[in-house]
């Protein structure tokens, strides 16, 4: 059984995350030349209109004890040597949420796919973000952390969401589960990091995976 600590939480602003245009273009598929003139202009529309308002947030605690989840071989051997855990949550925030379905319901098809991509961006950096803090809470300590690992990836089943959302005590960042695990908002980030003296983070490794679809794969 996992030992609760506190949750450390934080709420950023849209500057804070540091985007820049060539990762939202990367994000929709545009990794050698940049989009139409129209896409771009309709790209740095939609940020303007978000900027604002805007609030991703993340939280984490740390615990000695990793819970008792089925991560599979690969995430198993890249946490081998922590001696502590950061089990997190990141999410883009329920504006964006609301944001996105206002978009679907209107059929603007092409914001539709601007946001989604950014959406996608700002979790990521968010989560980043989340990545730094935990370093900072740690590195008087000497330790450093692994990559960060979720559900849904490298064999670490999504399902196991339901094992890892309630060890936050609803202290989720307003991220809930639906029955079949996944995330809502749907631009959240979950998982967990190793911790300590041993362990690095090191360059995505997808030869070791399959998982065709990942988003680290897409980014190589």
């Amino acid at each position: 059984m996992c030992t609760f600590a506190a949750v450390t939480k934080k709420i950023l602003t849209y500057d804070q995350l540091g985007i820049g245009l060539t990762d939202i273009y990367e994000q929709m598929g545009y990794h050698e030349v940049l989009p139409d003139d129209a896409t771009q202009r309709e790209t740095r529309a939609i940020i303007d209109e978000v900027r604002s308002w805007l609030r991703p947030q993340f939280c984490f605690f740390v615990t000695r004890e990793l819970p008792v989840f089925e991560m599979g071989r690969i995430i198993g051997n890249q946490l081998r040597g922590s001696e502590a855990y950061a089990l997190f949550i990141c999410t883009c925030g329920q504006e964006f949420e609301s944001y996105q379905q206002q978009l679907k319901t209107r059929g603007d098809m092409v914001h539709m796919f601007i946001a989604d991509a950014l959406g996608s961006v700002i979790a990521e950096k968010c989560a980043d973000e989340m990545e730094e803090n935990v370093q900072r809470s740690i590195g008087k300590l000497g330790w450093h952390h692994t990559n960060r690992f979720s559900p849904g990836y490298c064999g670490w089943h999504v399902s196991q969401q339901q094992l890892l959302f309630p060890l936050f005590k609803g202290e989720t960042c307003g991220v809930k589960l639906t029955e079949s695990s996944l995330m809502v908002p749907i631009k959240s980030v979950s998982g967990v990091i190793g911790l300590g003296k041993e362990v690095r983070r090191l360059d995505y490794t997808c030869g070791l995976c399959d998982f065709e679809t990942c988003y680290k794969r897409r980014k190589r």
